[in-house]
């Protein structure tokens, strides 16, 4: 994780846990109720869940059209700058890697088709299974980026 012991204790988990779609999720990811410029992105690596520590940009930062980098769902309004501080020292001396993601988080369930993007449709010949293979992908470069120690 990129945060302290101290952090992790102390972040707030969503109210809806049970109520999630398991089956349809490759990722955890919620935003903050209490704090909502902030999120959290929980994934497993081989054998072992690891989590970020998100952050966006403060509410009323203007939003436009813009492609998920994880999902590659293009979102009016809807895609946001997430960074993450960098894991160890990198991270301690102000690090951080960020890319632009769907803003709630449901990266997995659009490209499932459980939830409509509100931006243009970009027709893809790509199956489900072939989205969910890249966004798993693309999940586990960002999160390599952010725990890789430099």
């Amino acid at each position: 994780m990129n945060c302290s012991k101290g952090e992790a204790q102390r972040l707030n988990l969503p109210a809806d846990l049970a109520e999630r779609p398991w089956a349809d999720l490759d990722f955890l990811g919620w935003r903050d109720p209490q704090a909502p410029a902030r999120g959290y992105l929980v994934t497993e690596q081989g054998d072992r869940l690891v989590g970020l520590v998100l952050r966006a940009p403060q509410a009323g930062v203007a939003r436009r059209s813009s492609m998920c980098s994880l999902c590659l769902t293009v979102r009016s309004a809807g895609v946001s700058l997430m960074v993450a501080p960098r894991a160890g020292k990198a991270g301690q001396r102000g690090h951080s890697s960020g890319t632009y993601m769907c803003a709630d988080l449901a990266c997995s369930l659009y490209v499932r088709g459980r939830l409509s993007a509100s931006g243009p449709v970009v027709y893809e010949t790509l199956t489900v299974e072939e989205k969910v293979q890249r966004l798993t992908a693309n999940v586990d470069t960002f999160v390599a980026r952010v725990l890789r120690s430099a």
